[in-house]
């Protein structure tokens, strides 16, 4: 905890705040941090006790993805309110879990927007790598009907899950544009230069647009 304290950054705080993430470390440092420390579940379990932002962050990079319980991912989950704590767990941590398939399917339709977030980040996964079994028109169903009035951080998961559905599956592909097209969830967000937009219709168009240039 002295380390982390010790490479707190004010500018890094200031922008990692407006972002909604409290805590002013350099991710680069805390990455080489955990690196020097390697592997550790049972100090990654009492830096995740602490409840502050970096030492999660910390303790997501150090601990065993796979030695967590079904209930402590949950239960992790449910308190990770800072968006880059959330994010890693989901990334780095539940989608290495032998339980993440069972935790997709509760998460998905709970009531608690950030965690239904994380269920439909889970989804995405599947899209991209496991799409077998899968109901994709149902997808499809469900972020027509309830994209466009979700909270912030539910339709960035679902948009997310919109554009994979329209990268990977082409038979899917005009479906998944049109539903884009019509909500216009995230149409006007600002896009820096050299960065795809993640408006589905334009992000969907720029992917299929470099597989086939890849391919080619």
């Amino acid at each position: 905890m002295a380390e982390l304290a010790a490479l707190e950054d004010p500018k890094a705080r200031a922008v990692n705040e407006r972002h909604g993430d409290d805590h002013g470390v350099n991710l680069s440092k805390l990455r080489a941090l955990a690196k020097r420390l390697r592997t550790q579940q049972d100090l990654a379990r009492e830096l995740w006790e602490t409840k502050d932002t970096a030492a999660r962050l910390l303790a997501i990079l150090i601990c065993r993805p796979k030695a967590f319980e079904r209930a402590e991912l949950d239960a992790m989950v449910r308190e990770a309110r800072s968006p880059k704590v959330h994010d890693w767990l989901v990334n780095y941590v539940v989608k290495k879990s032998p339980h993440a398939e069972g935790l997709r399917l509760d998460w998905s339709a709970d009531p608690d927007p950030v965690v239904a977030s994380a269920g439909w980040a889970l989804t995405t996964e599947r899209v991209a790598k496991k799409p077998e079994g899968l109901d994709l028109a149902g997808l499809l169903d469900v972020i027509e009907a309830e994209m466009k009035a979700a909270p912030d951080r539910l339709q960035w998961a679902m948009n997310h899950c919109l554009a994979q559905i329209g990268i990977d599956h082409a038979e899917h592909r005009a479906r998944a544009i049109d539903v884009g097209e019509r909500l216009e969830v995230l149409k006007d967000y600002p896009t820096p230069p050299n960065c795809t937009s993640p408006f589905a219709p334009i992000w969907i168009t720029e992917m299929v647009r470099r597989q086939v240039e890849t391919a080619g």
